[in-house]
């Protein structure tokens, strides 16, 4: 009965999604491309963490994750090449994890991984699932 009363909803799950996670790394990617907001310190101080942690060639990658993220949550916010987005964004939250997140255990508020985790698992779910019907340019 429940699940009856929510069923002719069902296609609008893939755009909460979207929306969510677009919102999130778009205010992030933005926010190192300007220098604004979560991410202040811009290129040079994702550039300056990314070689304080051993990462090569840290200005060109601080790039490459400012711009992943900025346009893949853009992206995902319309739903336009929503799985290469996903995938992307995914690979971006796997190497946070890996790099950053998981040696600070699960707490977010002491750097762990819980908000990484989240991230990295909703870009899955939206790289198998697609954009869906709704409110969507690539429409899955």
């Amino acid at each position: 009965m429940f699940t009856d009363a929510f069923k002719k909803y069902s296609d609008f799950g893939p755009v909460f999604l979207r929306f969510s996670l677009g919102i999130v790394f778009l205010v992030h990617g933005v926010g190192k491309l300007l220098n604004v907001g979560p991410a202040a310190g811009g290129i040079a101080g994702t550039a300056g963490f990314f070689a304080s942690i051993g990462i090569p060639a840290a200005l060109f990658f601080a790039w490459v994750v400012a711009l992943v993220e900025a346009f893949g949550g853009l992206f995902l916010l319309i739903g336009f090449w929503t799985r290469l987005s996903a995938l992307l964004l995914a690979i971006n939250m796997l190497i946070a994890f890996l790099l950053v997140h998981i040696s600070n255990g699960f707490n977010v508020a002491k750097g762990g991984f819980e908000f990484v985790f989240v991230l990295f698992f909703g870009s899955l779910a939206l790289l198998v699932r697609g954009a869906g019907k709704k409110w969507a340019v690539d429409k899955d």
